[in-house]
């Protein structure tokens, strides 16, 4: 009645003995739990299921499925399972897949278009209230740190300065260094028309000073430590590493947050200056070696178009990305679930609401300048 790899066994004491024997490899091919099922609808006064598997050959996760479904089956009609004639292998196996609550996939209903645009409202409204709730506690760290009164811890701050600055030089050098030259290429492109090329010199110097040293350092910073710091403390809140500071009595505002954000605060603009020196040189490089332009009368246009002025306006860029990217770094860490998954989910909401957030202050702050005339 059942294929060769299964034998069944009834005695009158209600107890079905079921003989595993052969190969039970997938690639072999493996019977159905059907038909020992429909067995079961023939005998409905089985107490208990036992297994014999002497004569049972090579196996594979296919005999697991296989008595995972009929270990389901005689639990829905209440017969007792008996694992102790399985090998040892399969018993722990099927023990443990057994332990696994089977969980009903519901089918995905698709909810009215008001019923999203509600959630959606709601959770921009949480995240708001989070944001703001979050820069609330800052502000109390920063009084209390004014006060004397903050766990600040010296020893800890000075490796995030470090990290936040002179770990970051290559890359920002780098970067900024190609955007110079970039912006020397482009503006060769078009005032060669007119033979004014000496002008790059002040495309470059007030393109480099006023906007582009700090936009880029700030894209920079976020992917490199807005990044980093969501990471860091997305990992400490999955170990439970920030609850145990609670535990202790200690803010982790004032332990974990407020060094960063100071730490970034305070390199975030020298390193914008740091990068419209990079950006003027490379501009300077190309003008003089590739251009032919005259490298005095270079230095010269430059020193005339940058105004003290735009100096200033990038390191207000510099000081508003530096306070964007360590509070999305921190907050999305600080808010992350406690799984690897939502480490990385929050690592990439950080660099993501950064970069955004700094694109919108450098049209916030250019607005408010053109309106001021500076």
């Amino acid at each position: 009645m059942f294929p060769e790899k299964i034998e069944l066994e009834y005695s009158d004491s209600k107890n079905l003995l079921i003989k595993l024997s052969g190969d039970w490899r997938i690639s072999s091919g493996l019977p159905g739990e059907d038909k020992v099922i429909s067995f079961f609808a023939e005998h409905p006064d089985i107490a208990q299921v036992n297994f014999e598997a002497l004569q049972l050959k090579e196996w594979d996760s296919g005999i697991i499925s296989f008595l995972l479904h009929l270990a389901r089956n005689c639990e829905k009609k209440n017969i007792n399972v008996n694992l102790e004639g399985l090998p040892q292998g399969v018993k722990k196996l099927l023990t443990l897949a057994l332990t696994i609550e089977e969980k009903e996939i519901a089918e995905e209903v698709k909810e009215p278009f008001l019923a999203r645009v509600g959630d959606r409202t709601i959770k921009v409204i949480e995240s708001i209230s989070s944001l703001l709730d979050f820069l609330g506690e800052i502000a109390v760290a920063f009084g209390r740190l004014i006060l004397g009164k903050a766990y600040f811890r010296k020893t800890d701050f000075f490796p995030i300065v470090q990290k936040c600055g002179i770990d970051a030089l290559l890359l920002v050098s780098l970067i900024s260094f190609l955007v110079g030259v970039i912006l020397a290429f482009i503006g060769a492109i078009q005032l060669k028309l007119f033979g004014a090329q000496i002008y790059i010199a002040d495309i470059v110097g007030i393109g480099m000073v006023r906007v582009m040293g700090a936009v880029m350092t700030g894209v920079l910073m976020s992917g490199r430590t807005g990044a980093s710091f969501a990471a860091e403390l997305g990992i400490m809140q999955t170990n439970e590493e920030i609850d145990a500071l609670k535990t202790l009595g200690i803010n982790p505002v004032e332990y974990l947050v407020m060094p960063r954000v100071m730490a970034l605060v305070i390199m975030l603009p020298l390193l914008t200056i740091y990068a419209d020196l990079l950006g003027i040189i490379g501009g300077y490089t190309i003008s003089t070696f590739f251009l032919g332009l005259n490298p005095v009368e270079y230095l010269q246009h430059t020193q005339r178009a940058i105004k003290m002025n735009y100096v200033w306006i990038g390191l207000v860029h510099g000081f508003v990305f530096g306070i964007i990217i360590a509070v999305s770094g921190c907050l999305r860490g600080m808010k992350c679930q406690r799984s690897s998954a939502a480490v990385g989910e929050a690592t990439t909401s950080a660099v993501v609401t950064a970069i955004t957030c700094i694109v919108i202050a450098t049209a916030i702050i250019t607005f408010v300048c053109q309106i001021l005339g500076v």
